[in-house]
């Protein structure tokens, strides 16, 4: 029993961290750097580590994060007013 309480407990960390991750701050990143992961996404998929392998300095973390606020409906009022401001 007691093994099946640290299941539940990892499982619902996992969740707050996806509540949470509205709070993100935008990654920016170069064209370069968003034209790679545009392409090595439609070559790989979601295998973050191996695109972030061919991008120096970055790490597997952030191109997710980067990939999901750019592509994601959580974030589209978010890019929309980032849009406006920078008008």
């Amino acid at each position: 029993m007691d093994k099946r309480r640290r299941k539940q407990a990892k499982t619902s960390s996992c969740c707050s961290e996806e509540v949470s991750s509205i709070e993100w701050e935008f990654i920016n990143m170069t064209e370069q750097e968003e034209d790679l992961i545009f392409r090595m996404y439609k070559l790989v998929g979601d295998r973050w580590a191996l695109i972030a392998g061919r991008i120096p300095g970055r790490k597997a973390e952030e191109i997710e994060r980067f990939w999901i606020m750019r592509h994601g409906e959580v974030f589209a009022s978010r890019r929309r007013e980032l849009k406006k401001c920078d008008s």
